[in-house]
């Protein structure tokens, strides 16, 4: 028998072994973001409700047809060292046309993504700091961000390297616009 000499797996390419490896319980969503691993029970109802009131308006109201995701997981570029994030945002939405999500793996590029929402749940900073840097350095043109804590919606825009150049707040009750892709503006009217 020959010995095969292994090379050292370097720490980033450690925890994303150990990640890919981690059996979650039923329900729950385990991710790499920015290397963390990170693990969110299931959603609360109010958490539900203000993506399904957001999908019911992207899906009537968008300009372009849009396919939607619930459970993308996404490949996102590293940074400073951690091996590539992987998330799963609470909605992916991409072109009807490209077909974005027919054939993807579990953990897909993110290529072809218009827009990503997250709802804010047991780990907010996460959503708000670490999920958008992964999001901006993924170059997902959009990212809305619907923070409960604040009773605000967020619209991220114009990713440049780890951050995005442009937001727009608006509190719950106020509209907020979503340019092309999508270009209408997103009533929040019953997020009260």
């Amino acid at each position: 028998m020959s010995a095969v000499a292994l090379e050292p797996l370097s720490p980033a390419e450690g925890l994303l072994e150990i990640f890919l490896a981690v059996d979650a319980p039923l329900g729950f969503r385990v991710e790499l973001v920015e290397g963390e691993i990170v693990v969110t029970s299931p959603p609360d109802g109010e958490h539900e409700k203000y993506i399904s009131r957001i999908v019911r308006q992207v899906t009537k109201r968008s300009r372009t047809e849009m396919d939607f995701s619930g459970n993308k997981g996404l490949k996102l570029r590293s940074g400073e060292g951690c091996p590539k994030s992987h998330v799963v945002p609470d909605s992916t939405f991409a072109p009807l046309d490209l077909d974005l999500f027919a054939s993807a793996d579990s953990w897909t590029p993110c290529d072809g993504v218009a827009m990503v929402l997250e709802v804010t749940s047991t780990k907010p900073e996460a959503d708000r700091e670490a999920k958008r840097r992964c999001y901006a350095r993924g170059g997902i043109p959009l990212y809305l961000l619907v923070d409960r804590e604040a009773s605000s919606v967020t619209l991220f825009s114009v990713p440049e390297k780890d951050d995005y150049r442009e937001h727009c707040t608006r509190s719950f009750g106020r509209p907020i616009a979503l340019p092309a892709p999508f270009a209408f503006d997103l009533e929040t009217a019953d997020f009260l």
